[in-house]
């Protein structure tokens, strides 16, 4: 073996780690990942399951969706002059003898006497929806049949609310809040404007 020379530096022969070195770098290793998985530990338990959070998407999207394809018109859509009344007046108060104007300037927002989502009347314009709500069990389609959603609840608000220099009579904010397992919330809104003559 090759003897180093008397003045070469005692560090540069050296090699390796000592035994203390390795133990405290095996200590500060042990420990970072004690935190690092406690962390991760702590998220998987306190996060809602993906699928519960995609099921209360789902169900709040297509309820939003079907209110948002309801008509939003001056007269009550059974009336005869749904399509061409401009104001209130030109309501004939045909259908169940109401016209959605008078009753949205009022701030009556909701169904008419008698109207319901599964049984003739049906709703038929999108304030009809405001207040209704879907029970924990009870998550059912537009036709009436339960989807087996157990612990799920949903609820809806229409508001008038002015966007866009379009005043609020003439539009409404649309609020769905669905509830289900693992205290998971999905909140969506939507908005819908008259699509028939507007008032001037």
């Amino acid at each position: 073996m090759k003897k180093q020379p008397a003045n070469f530096p005692e560090a540069a022969r050296q090699r390796g780690v000592t035994l203390i070195e390795l133990i405290i770098f095996m200590v500060i290793v042990g420990v970072a990942m004690t935190g690092i998985i406690s962390s991760i530990n702590f998220n998987v338990r306190h996060s809602a399951d993906p699928v519960v959070k995609k099921q209360a998407l789902a169900i709040a999207e297509a309820l939003l969706e079907e209110i948002e394809l309801m008509p939003f018109t001056i007269c009550d859509p059974d009336d005869p002059n749904v399509t061409t009344a401009t104001t209130a007046a030109g309501c004939t108060g045909g259908g169940d003898g109401a016209n959605d104007e008078s009753r949205l300037v009022l701030g009556q927002l909701g169904p008419e006497a008698g109207e319901t989502r599964y049984a003739a009347p049906f709703f038929d314009n999108v304030s009809d929806y405001n207040g209704f709500s879907m029970a924990s069990g009870a998550i059912m389609n537009i036709a009436g049949n339960n989807l087996g959603f157990n612990g799920y609840t949903a609820a809806v608000a229409v508001v008038n609310k002015a966007i866009n220099g379009i005043t609020a009579a003439n539009s409404l904010s649309i609020t769905v809040t669905v509830t289900g397992p693992l205290n998971t919330t999905v909140v969506l809104e939507g908005y819908r404007t008259r699509y028939t003559p507007r008032e001037p």
